[in-house]
């Protein structure tokens, strides 16, 4: 069922299969840190699993996208927060291919760097000589707990006072980063699933960062490296991985049914839950669902990588086609898991059988802009000749 990996992902998805049992051990305290525990961590960074989509000059995998969403799916069926950890940062280090020489150095030469952000709240950093000097909260830092650089987003303010456009009228954003001790973190992460992601929230006040560590962001900015994953932006990376992570909540959650619940009897019923026709039309319905959702993900993936050249930008109908197969597969997992905890009965509540825990998380990934049903209207509007309310992607 698997699309085929490149030998070095191959490799990389043999290395969470033997980190299966640690995870899974971790689970309980992932979620009581709302971190990933150092040991956990260390395990990860050990095998670069917080690399994958680094440039290969700056000693990272460069995986192409199938590869990633399909090692994202396989550790979220042992804990979802730990999956999404690894996506995120992973997204987030794509901007060592944008990062000049220098600062790119600065950054990966330490073998635990990692970084994170949230999404652009709105602040503005102002243009200073010598780079820039910005204040603002910023939310949503998935893996900013263990996490040693920060990034703002941020549109850039001209000494005049002016907006900074790119010629083609479009507001200047950048992504700034500096060392994570010259922020405060606001401890902000309390929330019903993905606890163990750490998202948390954190403010900076007039800090000064160079130009080396600025990255301009847009369609027309090119990457300083080679290679066709660049062609990928960082938000339609966050969509493929994000709905890997959600396909891979949804097939342990079935796994489990099948598992620990179809030999259970209800009370009040005379036969196993694994008798009941609904539950097997049920069954069979979920199972569909995520091979269709997996493979329309992974088939879309495939297909705009086999098509795309390095220095590529990706066309409308290929951000689409992400879009679309992202959204969907979020989707569905949900589908499947809610059918399934609702078939489960009273055994789906209590924290020691594997479904409140998946339930809850899966519910959180769609929340995230990335899995939200609206991303249908983008599509239809632009199916329909008319142009999107939101952007496709910001970069």
């Amino acid at each position: 069922m698997a699309l085929a990996l490149r030998r070095d992902g191959e490799a990389y998805l043999a290395s969470v299969h033997s980190l299966a049992p640690l995870i899974e051990a971790q689970a309980d305290e992932i979620e009581r840190l709302r971190d990933l525990p150092e040991p956990l961590f260390a395990a990860l960074m050990e095998r670069g699993l917080f690399r994958l989509l680094l440039p290969s000059e700056h000693g990272g995998a460069e995986l192409p996208p199938t590869a990633f969403v399909q090692i994202l799916e396989q550790i979220a069926r042992h804990d979802a927060s730990t999956a999404w950890c690894v996506g995120q940062n992973n997204v987030c280090v794509t901007v060592g291919a944008y990062l000049v020489l220098e600062a790119a150095a600065e950054i990966f030469a330490d073998p635990r760097a990692v970084i994170a952000w949230g999404p652009p709240a709105g602040a503005t950093a102002a243009v200073v000589p010598g780079g820039f000097r910005v204040s603002g909260t910023f939310h949503f830092a998935s893996g900013s707990r263990h996490a040693t650089w920060l990034g703002a987003n941020v549109g850039a303010i001209e000494p005049d006072g002016r907006p900074r456009l790119w010629p083609d009228g479009s507001r200047a954003i950048y992504t700034l980063l500096f060392p994570k001790e010259r922020a405060t973190v606001l401890d902000t992460w309390q929330v019903i699933g993905l606890k163990g992601t750490g998202s948390d929230s954190y403010t900076v006040s007039e800090l000064f960062v160079p130009e080396r560590l600025s990255v301009p962001r847009g369609a027309h900015i090119p990457p300083r490296v080679d290679g066709k994953l660049y062609v990928f932006s960082a938000s339609t990376l966050y969509a493929s991985g994000f709905a890997g992570i959600a396909l891979g909540i949804a097939r342990a959650t079935l796994e489990a049914f099948i598992a620990d619940a179809k030999d259970t009897v209800p009370r009040g019923a005379r036969f196993a839950r694994g008798a009941n026709h609904v539950v097997q039309s049920q069954v069979g319905q979920a199972e569909a669902k995520l091979r269709s959702a997996r493979m329309f993900l992974l088939g879309s993936l495939a297909e705009i990588w086999d098509a795309v050249r390095p220095g590529d930008r990706l066309d409308r109908q290929q951000q689409l086609a992400i879009r679309l197969a992202g959204t969907w597969a979020i989707q569905q997992a949900r589908e499947v898991v809610t059918t399934l905890y609702l078939a489960a009965g009273a055994l789906a509540i209590f924290e020691k059988n594997p479904f409140e825990r998946r339930f809850r998380d899966v519910h959180t990934v769609t929340q995230q802009i990335q899995g939200h049903a609206a991303q249908f209207e983008t599509v239809g509007q632009v199916l329909m000749g008319q142009e999107p309310d939101r952007p496709m992607f910001t970069f």
